[in-house]
């Protein structure tokens, strides 16, 4: 199987694109636009942020973390005048449902994905992982279908993952739009559309790029140097490392058969557009 032989990346890369569909379905948007949210971003930090309550900019730009602060201070807390937190997420699910239902093959059978990734979700560690902490607390029907279940662990698993790799990024001293700049040098993820879509200014974006540049991060160019490629290196495996609980807890065959199942669905929604690549989030097809 053609992708990054670190356990704890090859689940990422399966079960991402699973839940990325969230930020590109039209049937997300349009639920968020009945609900009362006003635009694409004020649905993206409102329904991503839904089971937190009713939480203010401050906090969401710290947790999301490579947005700028006037970005999020857009959407909320006013958010929360147009609609509850409760009734965000809420429709989000329900729409995230009928999103999966349309994107996914007819014949996909995620039961048995799902039921690995929960129990792969109910072993994360949540300290300093709000997001994730957050997100394990949404619970779902008795009834929900397989694919609905598959979204919401993946899901926790992914902000897991997230708010480790936040964690890793502060601890080697990159900011949010330092961490956003080096991810773009990587080549993961488009610059200019990296610094449109998180609200930087070009004036913010350079003043960033000097910086790194004058800590040898970044050359002249803006490409990492050796010891940028070490740097983003460090955090990657900071990352993976960070992210093991879920993975000890399923151990290395259910690991493997997790990415056996969700790869196949992964690539089905990159290849027919549900996911588009190359993205802001870096998300490739595996």
């Amino acid at each position: 199987m053609a992708i990054d032989e670190n356990p704890a990346r090859r689940l990422w890369s399966g079960i991402e694109p699973l839940h990325a569909l969230v930020y590109f379905a039209p049937e997300v948007a349009d639920a968020a636009t009945e609900v009362g949210l006003k635009g694409w971003f004020m649905s993206y930090f409102a329904g991503r942020a839904a089971p937190l309550g009713a939480v203010g900019p401050e906090a969401v730009t710290s947790m999301f973390f490579g947005f700028a602060p006037h970005k999020v201070a857009r959407a909320l807390p006013d958010a929360w005048d147009f609609a509850p937190p409760r009734d965000v997420l809420a429709s989000r699910l329900a729409a995230v449902d009928r999103a999966l239902d349309r994107a996914l093959p007819p014949d996909a059978d995620l039961s048995r994905l799902a039921t690995l990734l929960e129990h792969a979700a109910a072993a994360c560690d949540f300290g300093g992982r709000p997001l994730a902490a957050a997100w394990s607390g949404v619970r779902l029907p008795d009834d929900a279908p397989p694919r609905l279940r598959a979204w919401l662990a993946a899901t926790v698993l992914r902000e897991h993952r997230g708010d480790g790799h936040v964690l890793a990024c502060v601890d080697r001293g990159l900011d949010g739009l330092q961490a956003s700049i080096t991810h773009a040098a990587t080549g993961r993820a488009p610059g200019q559309r990296l610094q449109i879509s998180r609200g930087w200014t070009e004036a913010q974006w350079e003043k960033a790029l000097v910086a790194l540049i004058g800590r040898g991060v970044l050359d002249t160019d803006g490409n990492l140097t050796e010891n940028g490629t070490a740097l983003r290196a460090a955090v990657e495996d900071a990352t993976d490392r960070l992210a093991g609980a879920p993975l000890r807890a399923l151990g290395e065959y259910a690991v493997e058969e997790a990415v056996v199942l969700s790869v196949p669905l992964a690539r089905h929604l990159i290849d027919t557009g549900a996911v588009p690549v190359p993205n802001p989030i870096g998300v490739a097809r595996p």
